[in-house]
């Protein structure tokens, strides 16, 4: 692991600090600046603009299609400058992270033009469509269908926890097109309009008011037959690329998001008197020593890709379930700092983003920041692969364990 930047790398980092000087509101660098709600409302109107002017939207992306062409190292440069400043980046993870650098890694001259502009724009919303009732973590036993009919494929089936499919225009969807191929090789990637008849979306209201996942039912849905990406049948791999795009250029910052929980749990800790209690340091010390180990994981992963020693499945195994057990670990913390006040709703419904990720909640049920975490971590041990499914992957794969057996049908 060498955490030493290169020459060139060190002067794009001035750069982008200059520029972010330039953009940001006077004042931000100062200790203490906050925007006021009417300010906060004006920089959030404008900021995207800016963001898109400088050319820092995709920016890893090639020239062609928008971006600026940067290299992984240029990337992880500007997402640490945007980080240590507090800038926001534009936060469309669908579009910019993940169906977009697969659509331009898999996807045909015809699909770049036709999609590639509307993402790197902002004018095309997107969810994703891998998860069913019976097909979480094994995903490969998928029951969606797909039948060519035509020009059109007719798709059938349904798909759960779909993160904000109630506000997107297209679903990049794994669809069965071969049912009698093996498991894997009878996949395809789609990319389906969710606005047309045979979409049913249903959100899935959780216990802090938010419903940001959401059941959709597809009901002899239409998609185009030319929206296939990466060719019929081979949407495994395509998927796997897609998945793997959820690492890399921010390997080196992940971790300040959950540094700056542990702050607001420690600061809650002294409030409340607490932190002189000798079982919270040592939980609190436990739990800051856990995103230290974070931030070296960060750094690991960005070496291994570097260097292209190809142990990123790996890596993100480890660091997957290290990450989001720590976290889920740390909110238990906080509630049991905040004692009996933890189980008052002290929120207004309105939770503007003191902890990244944190879902709304609703004015009836207005929890807190901290608290609407904490309902979030439970998820995070379950979403983009259980952590029992994590170390499955590094027992059998780092360790050399057997594979886990099948379950025997009855």
């Amino acid at each position: 692991m060498d955490l030493t930047y290169p020459t060139e790398a060190e002067s794009f980092r001035k750069e982008i600090r200059a520029w972010l000087e330039e953009n940001l509101p006077t004042g931000w660098f100062e200790p203490g600046f906050n925007l006021s709600g009417d300010e906060r409302k004006e920089f959030n109107k404008t900021w995207t603009d800016r963001l898109f002017a400088g050319g820092w939207i995709c920016a890893g992306w090639p020239v062609e299609y928008g971006g600026k062409g940067l290299t992984l190292l240029e990337q992880v440069v500007l997402n640490e400058e945007f980080a240590k400043a507090g800038a926001p980046m534009r936060a469309d993870f669908f579009g910019d992270t993940l169906v977009g650098p697969t659509i331009l890694q898999w996807g045909t001259e015809e699909q770049k033009r036709e999609f590639i502009p509307g993402i790197l724009q902002g004018k095309i919303a997107w969810c994703q469509g891998f998860s069913e009732p019976d097909a979480g973590s094994d995903l490969a036993s998928l029951k969606t269908t797909a039948v060519l009919d035509g020009d059109e494929w007719v798709i059938n089936g349904q798909k759960v926890w779909t993160t904000q499919a109630q506000h997107a225009d297209y679903v990049f969807l794994m669809t069965r097109t071969d049912p009698d191929a093996p498991q894997h090789a009878g996949i395809s990637y789609m990319l389906v309009p969710m606005h047309q008849e045979g979409v049913e979306v249903r959100p899935i209201t959780q216990v802090d008011g938010s419903a940001e996942f959401n059941e959709v039912f597809f009901t002899n849905a239409r998609c185009a037959k030319a929206n296939v990406v990466g060719g019929v049948n081979n949407g495994w791999k395509v998927a796997m690329t897609t998945l793997g795009f959820e690492r890399g250029s921010s390997s080196t910052t992940g971790y300040r998001r959950f540094l700056k929980e542990w702050e607001v749990i420690l600061k809650e800790a002294q409030r409340l008197n607490k932190s002189e209690d000798l079982r919270v340091r040592n939980d609190l010390v436990k739990a800051w020593e856990k995103v230290k180990i974070m931030q070296i994981n960060g750094y690991r992963s960005l070496t291994d890709s570097l260097n292209n020693t190809h142990n990123s499945a790996l890596l993100g195994a480890c660091n997957k379930m290290f990450w989001s057990e720590t976290h889920r670990a740390s909110m238990e913390l906080a509630i049991d700092v905040l004692g009996m006040q933890g189980q008052i709703l002290t929120g207004t419904g309105d939770a503007e983003g003191m902890f990244p990720g944190v879902r709304r909640g609703r004015a009836d049920y207005p929890v807190s920041e901290m608290q609407a975490s904490f309902f979030f971590s439970r998820s995070e041990t379950i979403w983009g692969g259980t952590a029992e499914i994590q170390r499955n992957i590094i027992g059998e794969r780092a360790l050399g364990l057997p594979k886990e057996p099948k379950p025997q049908k009855v």
